[in-house]
């Protein structure tokens, strides 16, 4: 018995998927033709689908798991549960409007998009009547062609819509890659699911943390311990050649690092080696 598991063929979020596998201990080859793959130590099998074809393709049961982003999850609308967010391919969904027009009210405009579903329930709950454009690509040339007066369209950087001509407004959707499941996997299968999301958790937790060892002043240790929001108390070692010294080891969140190093310096740190953190298991 295997799970399935489908990802996007092509673009940044096949690639970010399949690194996220191999770093969560996976091993398997790939050819440029391959539509599916098994991975070798763990009953897994792999296919390559269109993005928008994984939410339908996982709530039909015929992938058990996907990998997928949140916009088109809740653009589909299908039936599926989303189990883990994955920390890449983030990107929001945003109104734009025209350079050289002032951001309006947008009640009885013309707004193309490619996620009618989710720009509907935006302007449902805004309570705002206008009339939705759907188009299937080409979204940033609406205005210019005079088929829509603003759009609705995914911005990550905003480049696309400066080279359009167009300023972000509004956003109204957030969106990252979510590991999703159909909701009625067997009893089997949900065993399986739960191995594979262990590995990937402790992948995805460890990318929030790093190790960091320094020398420090023995006397200065309850202000060094102070400074490390880290799990739990920091390992400490003697050091032989210099008893006035110790080695101190510790976790430290992300979020804090910078301001954590520069505390540990002012209170005497020194030699601070930054380590990454491959896997981390809470």
């Amino acid at each position: 018995m295997k799970l399935t598991l489908a990802i996007q063929k092509t673009g940044r979020l096949a690639e970010d998927s399949l690194e996220l596998l191999r770093k969560s201990g996976f091993k398997f080859e790939i050819t440029d033709r391959s539509l599916t793959f098994s991975i070798n130590n763990f009953p897994l099998e792999i296919i390559f689908l269109r993005a928008d074809d994984i939410p339908e393709i996982v709530a039909d049961r015929v992938a058990d798991i996907g990998i997928c982003g949140q916009n088109t999850v809740e653009e589909k609308g299908y039936k599926v549960r989303e189990l883990e967010a994955l920390g890449f391919g983030k990107c929001s969904l945003c109104m734009a409007y025209p350079e050289k027009q002032k951001k309006v009210s947008l009640s009885g405009k013309r707004i193309a998009t490619s996620y009618p579903r989710l720009l509907g329930k935006f302007l449902k709950k805004q309570k705002i009547s206008a009339d939705i454009v759907d188009l299937s690509g080409s979204v940033e040339l609406s205005p210019k062609l005079n088929i829509a007066d603003c759009i609705c369209d995914l911005v990550s950087t905003g480049s696309t819509l400066k080279n359009n001509g167009l300023v972000k407004g509004e956003t109204i959707f957030k969106s990252e890659a979510v590991f999703i499941s159909n909701d009625q996997i067997s009893t089997e299968k949900q065993a399986l699911l739960d191995k594979l999301l262990f590995r990937i958790r402790a992948v995805l937790t460890a990318r929030k943390y790093k190790y960091i060892i320094m020398n420090a002043p023995r006397k200065n240790l309850n202000e060094i311990q102070k400074c490390i929001p880290g799990l739990k108390k920091p390992t400490i070692a003697s050091l032989f050649a210099d008893t006035d010294y110790v080695s101190v080891a510790s976790v430290v969140e992300e979020d804090f690092f910078w301001t954590t190093i520069e505390r540990l310096k002012e209170v005497g740190a020194s030699g601070i080696i930054i380590l990454p953190i491959e896997k981390m298991i809470l």
